[in-house]
This record gives structure tokens, C-alpha cells and sequence, in this order.
């Protein structure tokens, strides 16, 4: 199979172009990568930090969503949720299904450009206490919330953090509008939304714009995590491709559809891909 390799034309913010350029990892390239017109952000960990600096530092707005296998399958069903994903400046790959899907398809990248929001987030903390960026994380419950608060402050005291739990009624403009004013009035370089898929991508794409933070970044049940609530996978396991039967095995009732059904749902869809010839990769230098 031959791979196209294109110039970027993933971004309309040719600054952000430049800025990925510029904070590119000099082990490996920044790379775009369009799967069954999905685009998929191929960064290491470093240059996604290194972005992310560069935007709390030169005040600039970066959107960072997340392909796996249920961000993957949740774009081919929801329309709305397609266009959150495309629209975002860096969209990582945060499952080695989709690196796999690619290898099936033909090509064999490194399993350092997968980055797990399990395993970055707690680097991006330790990264911003280090620099002085500020946190505020949306999501979770009030209890789970202060309890990953306290462990934050306590492990990271140089660093300035904030948070709102995600109890709130999506639907009333008031509660929302009043949370948004809360973010702004801390402003907080990075915000972190952790109210599950596809639930926090709907209320960062329809505030986003009023949001005065340098970052955003979906983040699934980080917070939960950071509060001690969900045990921690193995990263023998995670990198071998298994996180899913460990995460499935730890929370059956929440996570079987995900991975019974998802799973073999995006599998189908990437062997018909491929069984009709839709398996020509577009692959551009960022």
C-alpha cells in the first residue's frame, strides 16, 4: 500500500502550525494522520507538553482531544461529536487500538506516540508546579473532587488549583454560565473537563469560546484518579494493548458495552476499510 504524505492542512490557525513545528520532539516528527477521515494527532508526550507551554507562556487557546477506540466509534455515530474532534488543534492518540488499526492498515509507528491521559496528566501537573502554570479541573463528583484536589496540593504545592464538580444540570444556561464565570474570574492556564465521553466534549464545544484558558483538555475519569478512586493499570499491560480488558475486568457494569460491543464495532469497521480498498492512509508532516 502506498502512503500519501501531504503538507499539514489539518489547522486553519497556520500560528498553531508554526507553534507545533517549532516545539517538535527531536526523536520523533510531528505527524497528522487521517483514518477513515478521522484525524489523529501523532505527537509524543514531549511535544505535546512542549505545545502546551508554548501556549500558557505566549497566551494563546489550544484544544487537545484524544482518539481510542471509543472516541473513534463515538465520531462515527454522533455527527456533532466528528466535528468537536476535527476542529481541535491536537487530537493524541490515547489508545493502542487506533496504533494498531494504522499498522493494519499498513503503517508501523511507535508506541511512543501514544499518550495516555492516565499517564500524562500526572506529568502535566508535575510539569506546571515546576513552571507556575495554574489547574482547574471540572468534573467528578464534590467528594472525589476535593479529595483529588487535596492530593494535588499536597503532592504539587507550588501549584494553583481550582475545580467545580460536574453535578450540574448541562442543560440550564444559568448554572452553566455561572461555572464559566467561575473559570475565568481563577483563570487558569490549563482546564482540565472530566465528565466522561462524550458528555465533556458537548460542554467544552458549546463554551469553549468563552473560556479565557490557554488549554483545554478532555480528560475521562482523570480526577477520579487523581483521587485514588479508580486503581491505576499496569503499564506492561496498557502497553500491550490489554488496558481495556483490565479497565473491563475493574468495572464491568460501566465498561461493558464500551469494550464488548465497541471493541468489535471498530474492528468491523476498519476490516471493511480495508476489505473495499479504503485503506490508503494520509500522512502529513505538522
Amino acid at each position: 500500500m502506498i502512503t500519501k504524505v501531504e503538507t499539514s492542512s489539518w489547522n486553519q490557525d497556520t500560528e498553531y502550525v508554526s507553534l507545533l513545528q517549532k516545539n517538535q520532539s527531536n526523536d520523533l516528527p510531528n505527524l497528522s494522520v487521517k483514518l477513515l477521515e478521522r484525524r489523529i494527532t501523532l505527537m509524543t508526550a514531549t511535544a505535546i507538553m512542549n505545545a502546551i507551554h508554548s501556549a500558557c507562556v505566549e497566551e494563546k487557546k489550544l484544544t487537545i482531544a484524544s482518539y481510542n477506540v471509543h472516541s473513534f466509534n463515538l465520531s462515527m455515530q454522533l455527527p456533532w461529536f466528528y466535528e468537536f474532534q476535527q476542529s481541535a488543534n491536537i487530537t493524541r492518540c490515547d489508545g493502542v487500538g487506533i496504533l494498531k488499526a494504522l499498522q493494519w492498515m499498513g503503517n508501523d509507528f511507535p508506541l511512543q506516540y501514544r499518550v495516555s491521559g492516565t499517564a500524562f496528566v500526572p506529568k502535566l501537573l508535575e510539569y506546571g508546579n515546576q513552571n507556575s502554570f495554574s489547574f482547574f479541573l471540572l468534573g467528578s463528583t464534590p467528594k472525589y473532587l476535593e479529595e483529588a484536589m487535596q492530593r494535588v496540593k499536597q503532592k504539587y504545592p507550588e501549584l494553583k488549583i481550582a475545580g467545580h464538580d460536574g453535578y450540574f444540570d448541562k442543560k440550564n444556561t444559568e448554572q452553566n454560565q455561572a461555572i464559566v464565570e467561575q473559570i475565568n474570574q481563577f483563570k487558569p492556564n490549563i482546564l482540565l473537563v472530566g465528565m466522561g465521553m462524550p458528555t465533556q466534549e458537548k460542554w467544552i464545544q458549546e463554551y469553549r469560546r468563552e473560556l479565557e484558558v490557554n488549554v483545554i483538555m478532555p480528560c475521562g475519569a482523570i480526577i477520579d484518579r487523581l483521587a485514588g478512586v479508580v486503581a491505576e493499570c499496569p503499564p506492561w499491560i496498557s502497553n500491550s494493548g490489554l488496558e481495556w480488558l483490565y479497565r473491563l475486568i475493574s468495572e464491568p457494569r460501566r465498561l461493558g458495552g464500551r469494550y464488548l460491543i465497541g471493541n468489535p464495532a471498530f474492528m468491523l469497521q476498519i476490516a471493511l476499510a480495508k476489505s473495499l480498498g479504503i485503506s490508503d492512509l494520509r500522512v502529513s508532516k505538522m
